[in-house]
């Protein structure tokens, strides 16, 4: 058994962790960073890069079906999964080349391949060797969750099996309305699948505001795009021809496959935690507002710290902990007012608080919204899109919610980002200009309505 030494190992070479590594090395750290597949993890292998390559492709798709109304002439003869999968490899490769290249450059960074299990503190075991560290950062991410009972394999599939199938299913059934449902029902059904979504709760999308949620499910039901919401999963049986999923209502849904879409669990079981005295909840790892656990010199970054389950998100919070490490008193951004992105047709943007809860926090009162529609936006014109920008303001107060539906809106969510995370009020953001034309004037039409000055509202 051999032993080597380090200022900060961490456990898992995800988003969270190879920007912990990262910037931990900047930070003149010397790192270990322990990774038992390839680092980039979920999100550059099974999860944000290759869905939204799958994503892409299927936009084109729809383009190339609805050229004519451009002028342009094409004929679509169908998706070649083949063409589309080689095409969505290469992207990862180049990207994953491209990560091996910044890690290797950082000299103080070493990459131990392997499984690593906490031992104690400040070791983590991977194989006979252990791996020391003055502190220690886990980011070991998430997996796909089924439900009590529903196991997957055959033509039950997660995420990660649906990336790999090598032909477009003709029929197909989504269990679960978030983010990765809604994705991935929105790809087949450009591909030419006949697709139902099942949510348990009252809406696609639940955790947007309920007025963006309501928008999508007018998208979708335009697209043909079949869903049940507010009723549950009961069962499912399957045979040589596909799936019966059985509702409890007493509804059937038949389909060729059901992918289960119903959230990420924490991969954190049978690694140590535990047993080295860090306080867990239903797989996940507490942490305090500064990211570390209740053992000194221990920290936890990404999908396994409980809140939003986003790449971004782990990224944000890897940077944090090696800043925290080196004693810089990082901001902290709480969940709230990190950005999120559905990147479904159409798309979804949101950063802060939703109308419904800004009035939970602040009371009906005190709380006012515009919703600008996209129809009076040029560049969304000539895209073809409809959609809104929906801004949410504490009244004679500061922006606290931005909520936006339609194509490549989740390009506009880096200044909604400023606007919220900095309490800009819409009387000192009106007066800046947004190029013409472009959709992100849709922002600067509904800051302009609520500063009292809308030129394109009556």
């Amino acid at each position: 058994m051999s032993e080597q030494n380090f200022d900060i190992v961490v456990l898992g070479g995800g988003s969270g962790g190879y920007a912990a590594a990262l910037r931990a090395s900047e930070l003149g750290f010397t790192v270990g960073l322990i990774e038992k597949d390839k680092v980039g993890g979920t999100c550059l292998h099974r999860g944000c890069i290759p869905t939204k390559a799958m994503l892409h492709a299927a936009e084109v798709a729809d383009f190339s079906r609805d050229s004519a109304k451009y002028g342009i002439n094409t004929t679509f003869e169908g998706v070649d999964i083949a063409g589309v999968t080689a095409y969505r490899e290469g992207i990862i490769a180049k990207k994953y080349k491209g990560l091996q290249g910044l890690v290797k450059a950082r000299r103080s960074i070493t990459v131990i391949e392997g499984e690593g299990r906490l031992v104690s503190p400040t070791t983590v075991r991977v194989g006979e060797d252990d791996i020391v560290g003055k502190n220690v950062i886990l980011a070991t991410g998430s997996y796909s969750r089924s439900l009590p009972g529903l196991d997957i394999g055959g033509r039950v599939i997660t995420s990660e099996q649906a990336l790999q199938l090598d032909f477009v299913p003709k029929r197909v059934a989504v269990l679960g309305g978030g983010v990765i449902g809604v994705e991935f029902a929105s790809v087949w059904k450009s591909f030419g699948s006949e697709v139902s979504i099942i949510e348990a709760l009252p809406h696609l999308v639940p955790n947007e505001d309920e007025s963006i949620s309501k928008s999508l499910e007018r998208a979708f039901r335009r697209r043909g795009i079949d869903f049940r919401l507010g009723v549950r999963f009961s069962g499912v049986t399957q045979s040589d021809d596909g799936v019966v999923v059985t509702l409890e209502n007493g509804d059937t849904v038949e389909a060729d496959i059901l992918l289960v879409a119903v959230g990420r669990g924490p991969v954190t079981a049978n690694l140590g935690y535990e047993e080295a005295g860090i306080t867990m909840d239903r797989g996940f790892v507490l942490t305090n507002e500064r990211l570390a656990t209740n053992v000194p010199g221990v920290f936890a970054v990404g999908d396994i710290v409980p809140g939003l389950q986003l790449a971004h998100r782990g990224f944000q919070q890897g940077i944090f902990v090696a800043e925290e490490i080196a004693g810089l008193n990082p901001i902290i951004v709480e969940d709230v007012n990190i950005p999120k992105v559905t990147y479904c047709d159409p798309e979804v943007a949101s950063v802060g608080l939703s109308e419904a809860k800004a009035v939970e926090k602040y009371g009906a009162e005190k709380v006012s919204s515009y919703d600008y529609s996209l129809a009076g936006n040029g560049k969304s014109e000539i895209l073809g899109t409809n959609g809104s920008v929906k801004v949410v303001r504490v009244v004679d107060g500061p922006v606290v919610g931005m909520h936006m539906i339609g194509a490549r809106v989740g390009e506009l969510i880096g200044e909604a980002q400023l606007v919220v995370n900095w309490e800009a009020y819409p009387e000192d953001v009106a007066p800046f200009i947004h190029a013409h034309p472009t959709q992100n004037e849709s922002l600067g039409e509904a800051f302009l309505y609520l500063a009292g000055k809308p030129l394109h509202t009556i």
